[in-house]
């Protein structure tokens, strides 16, 4: 067959490139080397402005109206001595792409670091109650902060970056299965959640919960005195998300 017009016949491929679904433009897969630690927001914004002119609902997400909490538990045979702590990512940059088609070619993304975590933050710590409950001292939650995220655990010099990419979704409103790719400690691992997500298409309120175990990405969770006190290898993600609608 021949083409007459090249340029016309290009337009048609880059439309049906973009329309055709987020995992086209935006791939992720499971690796065990060190990422790129620069942030990806950028060329993430850039992405979902192109899927946002392609027609469907692109939400911006809301770090103001949103939360990202961050749960470690104490653990080892002095464990009553230490303290389960809760972490908040209060600045991050996320969207959320919902096109015409619907959930099958929605995807979205969430990136935020961890050397701009919040630890211990008074209010969460008394809004969780029972062991959570205790004020702690700033010298303490400086500690927490190295012992965490310093040198010997999740080296948030080095790897600061934690993203969330969905890789497939399914379900029907309010309930849905997504695929994603975590990156974190420079390595990244793919899981399922569930997720609840309200208000489409005019809104986006998302919540959900996830588990992430420090070693499956390389990381070895705090430990001193031989494991006599330590953190749980576990920790648990809770996240209730705003989408503000992004204009093309």
């Amino acid at each position: 067959m021949q083409i007459k017009n090249p340029l016309m016949a290009w337009r048609h491929i880059t439309a049906a490139f973009i329309l055709s679904g987020c995992s086209t433009l935006a791939t992720t897969t499971p690796s065990d080397s060190a990422a790129d630690q620069h942030s990806q927001a950028p060329d993430m914004q850039a992405r979902y402005a192109q899927w946002g002119q392609a027609g469907g609902k692109v939400f911006a997400l809301d770090p103001n109206a949103s939360q990202v909490l961050i749960y470690a538990f104490r653990a080892g045979r002095a464990a009553k001595l230490g303290h389960n702590h809760v972490l908040s990512a209060p600045v991050f940059t996320g969207f959320f792409n919902w096109p015409t088609s619907g959930a099958p070619a929605s995807c979205f993304d969430l990136e935020f670091r961890l050397d701009q975590l919040v630890l211990d933050n008074p209010k969460h710590r008394a809004g969780l109650g029972g062991n959570f409950a205790a004020v702690l001292s700033p010298e303490a939650i400086a500690a927490t902060r190295e012992h965490m995220l310093g040198a010997d655990n999740m080296q948030a010099t080095a790897f600061p970056f934690v993203r969330i990419h969905s890789l497939q979704i399914a379900g029907e409103a309010p309930k849905f299965a997504a695929k994603i790719a975590v990156e974190l400690h420079g390595q990244t691992r793919e899981m399922w959640l569930p997720l609840n997500v309200d208000g489409l298409p005019e809104r986006l309120s998302v919540t959900g919960a996830l588990v992430l175990r420090q070693s499956d990405f390389g990381a070895q969770p705090y430990s001193v005195l031989g494991g006599m006190l330590a953190v749980q290898d576990e920790l648990v993600v809770e996240f209730t998300l705003q989408g503000v609608p992004v204009r093309p």
